[in-house]
């Protein structure tokens, strides 16, 4: 049962971690690029963004059931794979209903931010919280690969 629950943690985890890097250097750059105007790739990659922490939320769910289950006691919580996934579903949480409302009612205040100046009051929240979401969604990431590395860890020895 346990290398089952492991396989779980693995499975959940690197589909969370590879999800991230798909989005990051494949859907977004593509969109972009292939979209004629910057407020539609925006709108598109908002959307995709709100599905990638959806999974990331029942990626983390899933993880740190098995976590406790392995462990058959809540302690499992508080080890350190727990705790990285533990931070990055907290990162993630903040990213999806903190930091994207925030800058979805500055896209709707400005109405395009391609048409917007850079100098603008909006604009320059909507850039500053775009650079929080950018660094949420890389913290998030790394604190997967973490993971991934202590429960491969764990698993040798």
């Amino acid at each position: 049962m346990t290398n089952i629950l492991r396989f779980v943690q693995v499975f959940a985890i690197g589909t969370w971690v590879g999800s991230i890097i798909f989005f990051s250097f494949v859907v977004a750059p593509s969109l972009f690029r292939a979209l004629p105007h910057l407020d539609e790739a925006g709108a598109v990659v908002g959307l995709s963004l709100a599905g990638l922490h959806h999974l990331g939320v029942g990626a983390a769910v899933l993880f740190l059931l098995s976590a406790v289950l392995i462990a058959r006691s809540i302690r499992g919580l508080v080890r350190a794979p727990s705790l990285a996934v533990v931070l990055m579903l907290a990162l993630t949480v903040a990213s999806q209903w903190v930091v994207i409302p925030r800058m979805e009612a500055l896209r709707a205040q400005m109405g395009s931010i391609e048409a917007t100046a850079q100098d603008n009051a909006a604009r320059v929240e909507f850039d500053r919280l775009h650079g929080i979401s950018v660094d949420l969604e890389v913290a998030v990431l790394l604190g997967g690969i973490v993971a991934i590395f202590l429960v491969a860890r764990k698993e040798n020895t």
